[in-house]
C-alpha cells in the first residue's frame, strides 16, 4: 500500500519505519527541513533502540522516504496519517490541535480519488468530526473517510510495541475504510493481533482512557509505598502480591518518583479538561495529576532527609535525568523538579545520563559528567532517578571509594537494602524498611 505520514516526531517516525518494514511504501513529510535533511542522511532526531537500523534498511530497500515538499504524494496515497504533535495548550491544559487542523487543510488540497485520512496523533474525543468537517469545507468534492487509529507505543520499546501490539484500535464511520485499515495491518494476522473496530469517538477515548488508567495505577503504588514506609511493610512484595491477581496484573506497579514523559502528564490533563466540558468530571484522574506533581516535588525532601535534613554545601550525584530509561525524552521528567529543588536548598549537583543531552539546556548550574563514576566522585550522596540498566550493575566498591560519604538514595528501588547495608552504604529507597 502507498501511505503518507504527516509528521516525523516520535509517533510518525516509528510508525512510518514499521509500516515500511511491513512492506508498504511510506513517504514521511515534515516542514522542518533541517530534520528531514538529517533523516535523509540517516541521523535520527530521537533516541529509540533499533530505530536507526530499521530506518536505514527500509530507505535502502526503497520503501521509506523523507521529504519536506512531498504533499503531492498524498494524491497517490491509499491512506494519509496525521501524526503531528498535540502538546498541552499554555494556560489551560487543553490539547493544542492547531497542528492537526493545519495538516487536515493541507491534506484536503491534495486529495485525489478515495483516500482514508487516519488520525494517529493523540486527540480529544470529537476531533475526527472536526477533521472531517475541515476537509469537506475545503474540498466538498473529496471522496474521503476519516479514521481514528491511536498509537500505544512505549518509549524505549516502540518498535516491539508496533510490531507485536496487544491490540490495534480503529475507529471509523465509513465502512469502506475497514478494508483499507485491515489490509494495512494484515502482517499482524500472523501473530493473531486483535483488530478492534469501533466508532471514531470511542477510539479517540480509548487512547486517553488507557493512559489515564495506567497513570492511576502508577500513582496508586506510589501512594502505597508511602504507607509501607510508615507501617514497616515492603512495597515490592506488596506489588507482587497484588500483581499476581490476574484482574490487576503486575505491570505499572513499580514504585518511583512520579511519572513523566510525552504522554501521561499531557493526556491526563487534556482528558480532565474534556470531561469537564462534557459535564462528566473525572475526579480520579484529576486527583492522580495532583498527587503525581506533588510527589515529584517531594522527592528532593527525601534526599535531604537522607543527609540529615540539610544539603547546604553538599555535593549530590544524580544518575539518570530522562523520564525513563532507553529514551532521550526529558518532557516532564522528575529530574526537572528534583534537581532545581536540591539546588534551591543549597546543594551542588553532578549528573550523568546516557542519552539525556537535552538536560544540558533544561537544567542550569549542573556539572554534567561523562560516566556515572565521574558523577559520584567526591559526592556526599548518590541519587538514582532513572533506572538505566548500567546503573543496576555499578561497581559498588568503586562507587564507595569515589564518594565522600556513602549515602545512596535509590528512587527506583534497583538495589537490595540488605546488600547495600552489608557494603556499608547509608541506603534509602522507596516503600521498604
Amino acid at each position: 500500500m502507498r501511505l503518507v505520514m504527516i509528521g516525523t516526531g516520535y509517533v510518525g517516525l516509528v510508525s512510518g519505519a514499521c509500516f515500511a518494514d511491513f512492506g508498504h511504501e511510506i513517504t514521511c513529510i515534515d516542514k522542518d527541513e533541517a530534520k528531514i535533511a538529517r533523516l535523509q542522511e540517516g541521523v535520527m532526531p530521537i533516541y529509540e533502540p533499533g530505530l536507526d537500523a530499521l530506518v536505514d534498511r527500509n530507505v535502502r530497500e526503497g520503501r521509506l522516504s523523507f521529504t519536506s515538499h512531498g504533499l503531492d504524494a498524498i494524491a497517490a496515497a491509499d491512506a494519509v496519517f496525521i501524526a503531528v504533535g498535540t502538546p498541552s495548550r499554555r494556560g489551560d491544559g487543553y490539547a493544542d490541535l492547531s497542528y492537526v487542523y493545519a495538516a487536515a487543510r493541507e491534506i484536503a488540497a491534495q486529495l485525489r480519488g478515495f483516500t482514508v485520512v487516519v488520525t494517529k496523533s493523540t486527540v480529544p474525543v470529537g476531533t475526527g468530526d472536526e477533521i472531517e468537517a475541515i476537509i469537506r469545507a475545503e474540498r466538498p468534492d473529496a471522496d474521503v473517510a476519516v479514521v481514528s487509529n491511536p498509537e500505544f507505543l512505549r518509549e524505549g520499546a516502540a518498535i516491539e510495541d508496533f510490531k507485536r501490539p496487544d491490540r490495534v484500535v480503529v475507529g471509523l464511520e465509513d465502512e469502506r475504510a475497514r478494508a483499507v485499515m485491515t489490509e494495512m495491518y494484515r502482517p499482524l494476522n500472523l501473530i493473531e493481533t486483535p483488530l478492534m473496530i469501533t466508532d471514531r469517538r470511542t477510539s479517540e477515548l480509548i487512547k486517553y482512557a488507557s493512559n489515564a488508567f495506567l497513570a492511576m495505577k502508577i500513582t496508586f503504588i506510589n501512594e502505597m509505598s508511602d504507607l509501607c514506609e510508615k507501617a514497616g511493610a515492603d512495597v515490592q512484595h506488596l506489588a507482587k502480591g497484588i500483581g499476581l491477581d490476574k484482574r490487576i496484573g503486575p505491570k505499572f506497579l513499580h514504585v518511583g518518583p512520579g511519572y513523566g514523559g510525552s504522554c501521561f502528564p499531557k493526556d491526563t490533563l487534556a482528558l480532565t479538561r474534556t470531561a469537564r466540558d462534557h459535564d462528566a468530571p473525572l475526579r480520579l484522574v484529576e486527583t492522580t495529576n495532583e498527587i503525581n506533581e506533588a510527589r515529584k516535588k517531594a522527592m528532593a525532601g527525601k534526599v535531604a532527609a537522607a543527609l540529615g535534613g540539610d544539603v547546604r554545601g553538599k555535593v549530590i550525584a544524580v544518575l539518570g535525568l530522562t523520564f525513563k530509561p532507553n529514551t532521550d525524552d526529558m518532557r516532564d521528567a522528575p529530574s526537572l523538579e528534583v534537581v532545581p529543588a536540591l539546588q534551591a536548598m543549597g546543594a551542588s549537583i553532578q549528573a550523568f545520563d546516557p542519552e539525556g543531552r537535552e538536560a544540558r539546556q533544561l537544567l542550569r548550574g549542573v556539572a554534567f559528567k561523562d560516566d556515572p563514576y565521574e558523577a559520584v566522585t567526591a559526592a556526599d550522596a548518590m541519587v538514582i532517578l532513572t533506572e538505566w540498566d548500567q546503573f543496576r550493575a555499578l561497581d559498588l566498591d568503586r562507587v564507595a571509594n569515589l564518594m565522600k560519604s556513602k549515602a545512596i538514595v535509590d528512587l527506583r528501588n534497583i538495589y537490595r537494602p540488605e546488600e547495600m547495608r552489608r557494603r556499608g552504604f547509608a541506603y534509602t529507597s522507596l516503600g521498604r524498611r
